[in-house]
C-alpha cells in the first residue's frame, strides 16, 4: 500500500481576513437579489449601501494587516460585479421598468452591467492606485441605481432605462473620479475633512433616505465638473509637494 505525504498549507490569517469580509459584500449583493424577486425593493437597495462597507474594509484591512494578494483583488471584483452589478441592475428592473419596458429594460439593465463588468477589467488591468479613477467606479453607480428605490421616487420606465444607460456608460467613459486612497491622516486637512463630513452628516439629517440620492449626484456632478475633492482635502504642504 503506496503512502503519499500531503503537504499542508497553512493560510495566514492576514489572508483570510479580508477575503472573508468581501464574502460580506457577496452576501449583500445575491440577498439584494433575493429581496427584489419577491419585491422587498427597499430592502434591496439598502442592502446594496451596505455592501459599500464591505468593500470599502475588506481593501484597508488587508492594506493594515498587509495581507494583499492577486486572489483578493480577484474575488473584489467578482463580488463588486454581483453587488454593485447585477443587485442594482435588477432592482431597478423589477422596481421601475419590468414588464412595461419590454425587451428595452432588458437590454438597459444589460447595458449596465456590461458596463460595470469592463469597468472592472479596465481598473483590474490598469491597477490605478493613485490619481484620479478613470470612469465612474462601480460602486458608485450601484448605489446611485439603489438612491432612487431609497429615495421613493415615483420615475417612468424610459427614465430608468435612461437612467441605466447614462449611469452605465460613465462607468465606461474617461471622466475622472476623485480618489480617496492617497489621502492619509498626515496629509490630510482636517477642517475640510470635518466640513466635508459635517456636511454629509447634515444632509441625512434634513433629507434622510433621500440623501444618498443627492450625495451620488454630486459625486457624478463632480467628475463631470472635473473637481478634484482629494486634491481639495489635500493640506498646504502635500500640495506643494505634489506640485514640485
Amino acid at each position: 500500500m503506496l503512502r503519499r505525504d500531503r503537504q499542508v498549507r497553512n493560510i495566514s490569517i492576514k489572508n483570510i481576513v479580508p477575503n472573508m469580509i468581501t464574502s460580506g459584500s457577496v452576501f449583500c449583493g445575491v440577498s439584494s437579489l433575493i429581496m427584489s424577486y419577491h419585491g422587498h425593493l427597499v430592502p434591496s437597495a439598502v442592502l446594496i449601501c451596505f455592501a459599500v462597507f464591505f468593500d470599502v474594509m475588506d481593501g484597508r484591512v488587508a492594506r493594515s494587516l498587509g495581507g494583499s494578494s492577486t486572489f483578493g483583488e480577484e474575488l473584489d471584483s467578482l463580488a463588486d460585479a454581483i453587488s454593485f452589478g447585477v443587485a442594482p441592475a435588477f432592482l431597478m428592473y423589477v422596481a421601475y421598468a419590468g414588464i412595461q419596458a419590454g425587451i428595452l429594460g432588458a437590454l438597459a439593465s444589460f447595458f449596465f452591467v456590461l458596463c460595470g463588468v469592463l469597468r472592472l477589467a479596465r481598473f483590474n488591468v490598469t491597477h490605478a492606485t493613485e490619481g484620479p479613477f478613470q470612469g465612474l467606479p462601480i460602486p458608485a453607480a450601484g448605489v446611485t441605481l439603489a438612491s432612487f428605490v431609497l429615495a421613493k421616487l415615483e420615475v417612468s420606465p424610459f427614465f430608468a432605462m435612461t437612467s441605466m444607460i447614462f449611469v452605465g456608460g460613465l462607468m465606461v467613459s474617461s471622466v475622472p473620479y476623485w480618489n480617496a486612497k492617497k489621502l492619509t491622516k498626515n496629509n490630510v486637512n482636517k477642517f475640510k475633512l470635518y466640513s466635508l463630513i459635517g456636511f454629509i452628516i447634515m444632509c441625512f439629517v434634513l433629507l434622510r433616505e433621500k440623501a444618498f440620492l443627492l450625495v451620488s449626484l454630486m459625486y457624478i456632478g463632480m467628475g463631470l465638473a472635473k473637481m478634484d475633492c482629494a486634491e481639495w482635502l489635500l493640506n498646504d504642504e502635500a500640495t506643494a509637494s505634489e506640485k514640485k
